[in-house]
């Protein structure tokens, strides 16, 4: 089985390529949004102090963060209230999610290395590189897409301002040090057939 991270700049079009994996291959596919979602559970590794630090900021005017109650899932668009007005309580928060969601993916490979359940082991997230997951997996892929049609595709999906696309991307990588970390690189700037033809030549060399 090959480990293979999956990473790209907002908008590059992640979702079409993964979407295509699972189709196509036999392979297992973790999104690092899913991962973080699972841990963030009543149960999860970070449910309890996410919940203790989000509580601790509620401020008059506030809505129900535990409407249905302790030990409940929390109120998720409470929580981005209370995230999107405090940057020291969302350094707080990422320092107990980013951690935790790599230990996840980390024993998530442990677990499918000795399954042999699958081919591949897909495994998608912004941050791969930046966490270092180049030595883990088995080749790192990156989602390469013109700014110009990632800003209109966020426009046009999810709404995003010019400003609030300019402060996501100033965030994340440079093109060139995405390349730089990675071992394959895929133009998804084209037709989805163009992206999958990629794709099936790649994988039919590390097969």
């Amino acid at each position: 089985m090959k480990v293979i991270g999956i990473t790209g700049g907002v908008g590059c079009g992640k979702s079409t390529v993964l979407n295509f994996l699972e189709e196509k291959y036999n392979c297992r596919i973790l999104k690092s949004d899913d991962a973080a979602r699972i841990l963030e559970e009543p149960g999860g590794e970070c449910y309890t102090p996410m919940v203790r630090m989000l509580e601790e900021t509620s401020l008059p005017g506030d809505g129900e963060l535990l409407p249905e109650g302790p030990g409940t899932p929390f109120d998720r668009k409470e929580a981005a209230v209370r995230l999107y007005r405090s940057a020291e309580l969302r350094d707080k928060i990422d320092g107990i999610v980013h951690p935790a969601v790599i230990r996840y993916i980390k024993d998530q490979i442990r677990t499918e290395k000795e399954s042999q359940k699958h081919d591949f082991f897909f495994i998608e997230a912004a941050l791969l590189i930046e966490n270092g997951f180049g030595r883990i997996v088995d080749e790192m892929w990156y989602i390469y897409c013109p700014e110009a049609i990632r800003r209109q595709r966020l426009k046009e999906s999810r709404g995003y301002s010019d400003e609030k696309i300019d402060s996501i991307m100033r965030a994340q990588l440079s093109e060139e040090e995405f390349r730089k970390g990675s071992d394959f690189v895929i133009d998804n700037g084209g037709t989805p057939e163009e992206t999958k033809k990629q794709i099936r030549e790649h994988i039919g060399k590390i097969q």
